[in-house]
């Protein structure tokens, strides 16, 4: 395939851990990838510079999604490729600990802005982009959280149970062309500075008891990928996690 002519994933979020694997994922399927970071620049530099030893055409692009002013300028970078747009991931995602009595609105809006609305906007846009091209495919990256009452992350929780939602909604809204999926993980790749104790708690209550290899979470990204009779469901991979 002509290098300058492979269809276009932009993936949010992609500087490091899980965005980073599921850009790895498509890279390794020969997609032309667009790595979205917002204040992660060396790391994503980093990245690229791996996903190019794919021999795979790699972009970087910063924007801060929680302005929508910023996703209609990464959107218009897109436009500025000779790839065509085929594949989104909505990966990019934060979350504030506090409880319900406690948690600030400033925060409530900026979780709910990066989790929730940005999604949605990139979605917008993905749409218009995919449908003249032919379709595509985008991924929503919820967390098994949507199904719990996690009292410490309200914000988080509730944002990722309406992407779960947004993901139906816009599976029926944007089919045929552009099929919408979301995947849940568990457990897999913890951030820095989680408390290794807390961290070792957690694995070992679940039924499968270790976190999610990295093959296991590209695997349904890849699955799909390929597999265009499925819209609108949130592929869980979680050891058991949401059983508990």
């Amino acid at each position: 395939m002509d290098k300058n002519k492979r269809p276009l994933a932009l993936i949010t979020g992609s500087a490091h851990r899980l965005g980073f694997l599921f850009a790895r994922t498509l890279a390794e399927q020969g997609y032309a990838i667009l790595l979205h970071y917002n204040n992660s620049r060396d790391e994503a530099e980093i990245a690229a510079v791996k996903l190019r030893l794919l021999d795979v055409p790699v972009f970087l692009a910063q924007a801060d999604l929680t302005d929508p002013n910023a996703i209609s300028g990464l959107l218009s970078v897109v436009d500025t490729f000779s790839h065509p747009l085929h594949v989104l991931v909505n990966s990019a995602a934060l979350m504030h600990p506090a409880d319900a009595q406690t948690l600030s609105v400033f925060d409530w809006d900026a979780t709910l802005n990066l989790n929730l609305r940005a999604p949605f906007l990139l979605a917008q846009g993905a749409y218009q982009r995919m449908s003249d091209v032919g379709g595509g495919l985008i991924v929503n990256i919820t967390d098994i959280g949507a199904q719990k009452a996690w009292s410490k992350f309200p914000d988080y929780t509730v944002s990722k149970a309406g992407l779960e939602s947004l993901t139906k909604i816009l599976a029926r809204s944007f089919a045929p062309k552009v099929r919408v999926n979301a995947i849940a993980p568990g457990l897999a790749l913890p951030a820095d500075d989680f408390p290794a104790k807390e961290w070792n708690r957690l694995l070992n209550r679940l039924p499968i008891p270790r976190p999610a290899k990295e093959t296991e979470l590209a695997s349904a990204l890849k699955f799909l990928l390929e597999n265009e009779y499925i819209i609108g469901q949130t592929i869980t991979v979680d050891g058991g996690y949401s059983l508990l």
